[in-house]
């Protein structure tokens, strides 16, 4: 397998920005709740949809990462078979 495809790494200042994303937008939206002119039930409910929203885009990202990996390894597998059966084939075999 010469052609391995390279493993692609977030640079630091790309997983540090998504973070401080992360960071901002969940403070934003706490101090919105907060500030809101409503009932402590609402919003209380406001806040556990966001967590319930946060915790669901996580999932739905691990998924959807881990069926990529799952399909590169597939993928992997398949083609080093393909080497295997190509290696081991002699077209000037007598049959």
């Amino acid at each position: 397998m010469s052609d391995t495809p390279v493993k692609q790494q977030s640079t630091a200042a790309f997983y540090g920005q998504s973070v401080a994303s992360f960071a901002v937008a969940m403070a934003a939206t706490g101090v919105g709740i907060y500030q809101l002119n409503a009932d402590a039930w609402v919003r209380g409910f406001l806040a556990i949809a966001v967590l319930y929203l946060v915790t669901s885009a996580f999932t739905l990202a691990k998924v959807i990462r881990d069926r990529q990996e799952a399909g590169q390894i597939v993928s992997r597998v398949d083609q080093a078979r393909l080497e295997k059966l190509l290696a081991e084939h002699d077209p000037f075999e007598k049959i």
